[in-house]
């Protein structure tokens, strides 16, 4: 056991008996606080009642996929998701990171790989969570009607509307409005938003962009907002107002 205990409450999904007990002991050995459940129904009733740091998603489940289970909780909730997977689908992993999941392992793994990376999505959270607990003005960004509040995590429409944001989206509009009239290449802005070296995939960031643009253009086939830029990235056009 070690010496300091971590507050972190990881809540486990996966269907498979052996997998939940392994993750738990090792876990709790590492003095996590862990809960395990086979299935989307009890993960469901779980988080209904408890709050959790990070939830390691199974892709495959019975009845429902973990794709389906990711997309719901990003309806409700910011809470950090690991996928875990016995396909090492790309398509999958391109999706599970569109949803907004943090990061995506393929089985069989290395509980101490595991272990890393749930270290690095926190400490990641965490340093975001401090950042943002004295709000400024400055956190508050106008562009062209549109309002983000870096600091509540929150976009609001020009009619006043909330805009949901998965948290992929969130971040990569934060990196844009962080830097507008700057062309930003596809490595920095999986840089920027991940803040790991993941496997960079070029149709990871334009699926996003394309979802980002689906929500705050008016006009997706001839964006004034995010632009492309042939062969280099992308670039935020918007007129900033802080």
């Amino acid at each position: 056991m070690t010496a300091q205990i971590n507050v972190e409450h990881i809540l486990v999904v996966d269907d498979d008996a052996r997998i939940r007990q392994m993750l738990t002991r090792y876990f709790e050995d590492e003095g996590y606080r862990v809960t395990a459940v086979a299935d989307g129904a009890a993960m469901r009733a779980q988080i209904h009642v408890t709050k959790f740091n990070i939830i390691l998603l199974d892709l495959v489940l019975p009845g429902e996929s973990g794709l389906e289970l990711a997309r719901e909780i990003r309806t409700r909730s910011d809470v950090a998701i690991m996928m875990l997977t016995g396909k090492d689908d790309v398509l999958d992993r391109i999706v599970g990171l569109e949803l907004g999941a943090d990061d995506y392992m393929a089985k069989p793994f290395h509980l101490r790989e595991v272990l890393a990376r749930v270290r690095t999505i926190m400490r990641r959270r965490n340093q975001a969570a401090a950042s943002s607990l004295s709000v400024q003005v400055e956190d508050l960004v106008r562009f062209e009607g549109w309002i983000l509040d870096l600091g509540r995590r929150e976009l609001t429409a020009p009619d006043n509307s909330r805009m949901e944001l998965t948290t992929g989206e969130f971040d990569m509009l934060s990196v844009f409005v962080r830097h507008p009239g700057r062309v930003l290449s596809r490595d920095t802005l999986m840089d920027q938003t991940r803040g790991r070296n993941l496997e960079a995939f070029d149709r990871t960031i334009d699926a996003q962009i394309a979802r980002l643009r689906k929500k705050i253009e008016v006009d997706v086939t001839n964006p004034q907002l995010i632009k492309s830029v042939r062969g280099i990235g992308y670039v935020f056009t918007g007129k900033i107002d802080r």
